[in-house]
């Protein structure tokens, strides 16, 4: 559980905070997974939305010393880590139930089996949805960043920042080379492929009883298909699975893109397929 220590957090005004507060963005994958079940909970919840760009700035990173989002504060403790956060509401709000109680002690496990991908999410998000104009940061940003915040967690110094630093600056000496955009691809393929057969004999990853894994690797494969990924094609249990998920308001109303970014997305997707320059076409799936 990443709960931060005092000595972590250097914005402070958040400790005198009442109540749950949710700093998030809008179409970050892992904002989605806590909203998603928050609503399922049904749990009250104050939304601080982060624009693009402040999430480096020093008031979120005295709040999240590693600048991403989301970041929970509850009666001045400050939770990070979406999979954190979630299985921290689970104890704390047991029902609905969302893990059912034979995956208690293994929950944990399989949930990192989802966070294990978010780089190779962010790899192939760059590469196929977002595919911004420039690197998303300089190295004058990066010089900031390492320098803003504490710079620890646990009171440890923080090797998740130094593992952003890492991939950002390998963005900037390059880009994304299609090797990584394959082999990020690949993994994902691999995964899909072991949910598909889970999914073909049940209605949901644990069985018959929707669970925290549906909304984890929900989230995920809905930034898949929006980057061009053949779900459906490859993986006809999990693209039903999905179908009915996405139908579900709890779901929609927290992974539909703001009309700008949505028009931004089927612009590129139109020009990708237009080129060739497909994730189908260029990691020959």
């Amino acid at each position: 559980m990443v709960q931060l220590l005092d000595q972590d957090i250097k914005t402070r005004e958040v400790l005198d905070w009442k109540g749950v507060h949710l700093f998030h963005a809008r179409v970050s994958s892992c904002s989605q997974k806590v909203r998603v079940y928050l609503n399922y909970k049904g749990i009250p919840w104050v939304s601080h939305e982060v624009a693009m760009g402040e999430n480096n700035q020093p008031y979120y990173m005295g709040i999240n010393p590693r600048g991403l989002v989301p970041a929970l504060v509850q009666d001045g403790a400050v939770h990070i880590e979406s999979n954190d956060i979630i299985l921290h509401f689970e104890r704390q709000f047991p029902e609905p139930r969302l893990v059912p109680a034979a995956y208690l002690d293994k929950i944990e496990e399989l949930l990192r089996h989802e966070d294990d991908l978010h780089m190779a999410l962010r790899t192939i998000s760059f590469r196929f949805l977002m595919v911004p104009s420039k690197p998303p940061k300089s190295q004058e940003d990066l010089d900031a960043y390492a320098k803003t915040g504490s710079g620890t967690v646990r009171g440890e110094q923080d090797a998740a920042k130094l593992r952003e630093i890492a991939f950002y600056r390998w963005f900037l000496e390059g880009g994304i080379p299609v090797e990584a955009v394959k082999a990020a691809v690949a993994q994902f393929n691999a995964q899909f492929r072991g949910l598909d057969e889970t999914l073909s004999d049940q209605p949901y990853l644990l069985g018959d009883a929707f669970s925290v894994l549906d909304i984890a690797w929900m989230i995920y494969v809905h930034r898949l298909v929006l980057c061009g990924y053949p779900v459906e094609r490859l993986h006809p249990h999990l693209w039903q699975w999905y179908q009915k998920l996405a139908a579900d308001p709890r779901f929609d109303d927290e992974i539909s893109a703001p009309p700008p970014v949505a028009a931004m997305q089927a612009e590129r997707r139109a020009k990708a397929i237009a080129s060739g320059d497909t994730l189908e076409a260029v990691c020959g799936l």
